[in-house]
């Protein structure tokens, strides 16, 4: 599966009937400007920039956007650092950025996104209580990081400082998420995988791999250090100096005796690096998983005994948005948590912030497989129609309760941020 570096979408002119979500967002857009046949007549020639990842920022959702709400959804994809970069540097040049939730702890306090009002969210009471309350149920801790609640919120629409508790002011409306852990070649291993240190063993020695993206890679080396006994750390998301010095310093013996076969930045590295077999353990995020086995090549995502490295991501709206393109992004928004889209992402593995009207738009077959955790009843294909598993496979991990219930801790950007970066260039230049 190659992601589009740039996706912009001009599909056939708007339906005439609007429905669902669609339809109500339309509707409160429209009486808000107090111009409903207006804004009808010019929404078609509205343009919504939008930038992020390649893992949501996909062609066939400026498609679909085109096709069900009658405006242009101009896609750009790009790396973490790259999305990091442009949130905090350049606001005139995108409308909805596409991004993480600890890239939110770095983009927020420069001013460039705007608090957006949950009254105007039609679906908000519906948003899973992770990207509320930080719990999956009443009885949950907040996992260590950047969990998606401590930054979700800010106490007043023209703040800069995240609140403690949900407000009618959002930084970001959450969209998609998941449990990320360890890729492996079960064929190539041949032997059960159970904890992080495995990615260490010296038995997969020139066989290993991970990503080389700062903020994320470090709470992967944490998690593996973790497990070995090497360190207890009082806030993996939030280490002090001593502890980034201890974690650097083991992977970096590491790589010095071999133990890397590469470091990867984008989807399609770690893709070949996985199918290739010349990786054979590894970070992996779940499309890439998707994409291996879609080739028809053995790949699990591990379930480990020291639980998962989470992440969240949400659509924010640039500070200079207003008018018919504002009232059009929110319309987006509520398109985008009424279903389709995650019933899409899901397809390939994620989770969507609003599971109850992805379910909608997925049989009971996929529906069971991603988010129950049952055995398939038939074939589960990808979203481009890939066969991914067959009757009587289960998901790696179980169901969605299991594999968000161990969490272990949230991407993140610690207090010694700056300092961490220097260390981890270090570590890929030693």
């Amino acid at each position: 599966m190659k992601l589009p570096e740039t996706a912009t979408i001009s599909g056939p002119s708007r339906r005439s009937v609007l429905k669902g979500a669609a339809a109500t967002a339309v509707a409160a857009a429209a009486n808000t400007i107090g111009a409903p046949m207006i804004w009808a007549q010019n929404i078609k020639d509205v343009t919504i920039r939008q930038f992020g990842t390649g893992v949501s920022n996909l062609n066939d959702v400026a498609v679909k956007v085109k096709e069900d709400l009658g405006f242009t959804l101009e896609m750009t994809a790009l790396d973490s650092d790259s999305v990091t970069q442009r949130a905090a540097t350049q606001p005139n040049s995108f409308d909805i950025a596409d991004i993480e939730y600890w890239i939110c702890k770095k983009v927020w306090p420069t001013g460039n996104l705007q608090a957006m009002d949950t009254t105007r969210i039609a679906n908000f009471d519906k948003i899973s209580p992770i990207f509320v309350t930080g719990k999956l149920t009443p009885e949950s801790v907040v996992a260590q990081g950047t969990a998606p609640s401590k930054v979700g919120f800010v106490e007043s629409e023209d703040s800069t400082t995240f609140a403690t508790e949900p407000t009618q002011w959002m930084t970001l409306i959450p969209t998609i998420y998941n449990a990320d852990t360890l890729g492996i070649r079960p064929d190539l291993i041949g032997r059960p995988i159970e904890h992080w240190k495995e990615l260490l063993n010296p038995e997969f020695k020139g066989k290993a791999s991970i990503l080389d993206i700062s903020s994320i890679g470090i709470m992967d080396m944490a998690m593996t250090c973790e497990s070995m006994g090497e360190i207890t750390y009082g806030d993996k998301g939030n280490m002090t100096k001593e502890e980034i010095d201890k974690t650097i310093a083991i992977f970096t013996e590491a790589k010095k005796n071999g133990q890397f076969r590469a470091f990867w930045k984008s989807f399609d590295e770690s893709v070949n690096l996985m199918a290739s077999g010349e990786v054979v353990i590894q970070s992996m995020w779940s499309p890439a998983i998707t994409a291996v086995k879609s080739r028809g090549i053995p790949c699990v995502y591990q379930p480990l005994k020291e639980g998962y490295r989470s992440w969240g991501g949400g659509l924010g709206l640039s500070k200079s948005l207003s008018g018919i393109e504002l009232d059009a992004a929110y319309e987006y928004i509520n398109w985008y948590l009424s279903g389709w889209v995650g019933g899409y992402l899901m397809r390939q593995g994620y989770y969507s912030a609003v599971p109850s009207t992805s379910k909608e738009f997925m049989s009971e077959n996929e529906w069971g497989y991603w988010y129950e955790g049952k055995p398939a009843t038939g074939d589960i294909v990808s979203p481009t129609g890939d066969k991914l598993a067959t009757t009587g496979d289960v998901r790696d991990g179980g169901s969605y309760d299991e594999r968000m219930g161990a969490v272990a801790c949230w991407n993140s950007v610690m207090d010694e941020n700056q300092y961490m970066v220097r260390k981890w260039n270090e570590f890929i230049a030693s």
